[in-house]
């Protein structure tokens, strides 16, 4: 395997430098460990990630003064203020100075929740990402977006707190449930439509090997997703212009999420699944919001060439089926999500490869009359 890749991304509050590839963590020894070094540190992960990668940590985390590890539920269900309270409650109670350290080891949802636990305890402390997920590695650990949930909003409230470092040790991905690769993967096709025409073409043909998690074919595509995702960022770090374009196939994705993890309100039905097994992970929701957006870009007769090559791609994931969900649910969703304004929904619409329009607007009438025909033709 070829040696960890090093990235940077400049942003008003500094430079972040990237580390990607196998072996990223041992790479970064004398960077990460020495900006343990001496400090408290406070790790948060999950039991599953500290059960399986905690071992390949300890060489860094040996360098730090003192060290508590806070564990925190898998997945969304760890996304929610009573969390971020414990956190910032027992950074409190061990000692946490200004100069302390946080350390998120695990998935997106752990990206996200320490880094806005971070962002806030004291005024802002330093936190360093060690992504153990695909998805956290291509897009929650690089760009300084944390934040976390309120009922039927994702990360309605957050901040912009970007990490110390990143590192993106490939081979950490190859305990990943095929679902989970595959969800990380959409992210990759999400960032290839709107960002990088040469990304979206390694995709096409390698995608099969991709999603057996080969780990020589994995890495390169990773360090070019994050590479996108690094120059889009620098352009806009605050998310004024540019950087909304990694918003395409999230308007409709973030309302399925909240929407689903909501559940159903008749008594009689049976009840949601629980955290470790959603109804769909982000990357799948993102998948149908993609479809969806594409949907839309074909009404505006935006690259209609572009838009089924897209369509192509994203069927040969296989998406789970969408389970039954109410239109009116997924409305009133999207306009209780973070990227919507007092003038309406914005949507994010692809063009030819590697471009895309910000903010179109529609008309919520035509919306829901898309949307309603969109769930029939996928059986939800």
């Amino acid at each position: 395997m070829p040696d960890p890749v090093r990235l940077e991304l400049r942003h008003p509050g500094g430079t972040t430098p990237i580390r990607v590839g196998a072996g990223a963590l041992a790479a970064s020894l004398d960077d990460l460990g020495g900006w343990l070094e001496g400090r408290a540190v406070f790790l948060v992960t999950t039991p599953r990630v500290a059960a399986l990668h905690g071992d390949a940590l300890e060489p860094l985390l040996a360098r730090a003064a003192r060290r508590a590890r806070i564990e925190v539920e898998e997945g969304e269900a760890a996304k929610g203020l009573a969390t971020a309270t414990r956190l910032w409650e027992e950074m409190l109670a061990g000692g946490g100075k200004r100069d302390s350290r946080v350390v998120a080891f695990g998935g997106g949802s752990v990206c996200d929740l320490a880094g806005f636990a971070a962002g806030a305890f004291l005024r802002g402390v330093e936190v360093a990402h060690v992504p153990t997920t695909l998805l956290a590695q291509v897009d929650a650990a690089i760009g300084g977006k944390t934040g976390v949930n309120l009922p039927g909003a994702k990360n309605a409230v957050g901040l912009f707190h970007h990490p110390s470092m990143v590192v993106c040790d490939t081979s950490l991905l190859a305990t990943l449930e095929a679902a989970e690769v595959r969800s990380g993967l959409l992210e990759c096709v999400k960032m290839a439509i709107v960002l990088d025409a040469d990304l979206l073409a390694v995709l096409e043909r390698d995608l099969e090997r991709l999603l057996a998690a080969d780990p020589e074919t994995l890495a390169p595509v990773v360090a070019s997703a994050a590479a996108a995702k690094i120059a889009v960022v620098e352009l806009d770090p605050s998310e004024a212009g540019p950087r909304k374009v990694l918003n395409f196939g999230h308007t409709l994705g973030h309302a399925l999420e909240a929407v689903l993890a909501a559940g159903s309100p008749d008594p009689a039905a049976p009840p949601p699944a629980p955290p470790s097994a959603p109804p769909l992970r982000h990357g799948e929701a993102v998948g149908y919001g993609m479809l969806f957006a594409l949907r839309l870009a074909e009404r505006r007769g935006r690259a209609p060439e572009a838009a089924a090559r897209a369509r192509r791609l994203i069927a040969r994931f296989e998406l789970p089926p969408l389970p039954a969900v109410e239109p009116e649910a997924l409305l009133a969703a999207m306009r209780r999500d973070k990227k919507a304004r007092e003038s309406g929904i914005a949507w994010v619409l692809p063009g030819r490869p590697g471009e895309a329009a910000l903010d179109e607007r529609f008309d919520e009438a035509e919306i829901a009359a898309e949307l309603r025909d969109f769930l029939a033709a996928t059986g939800a």
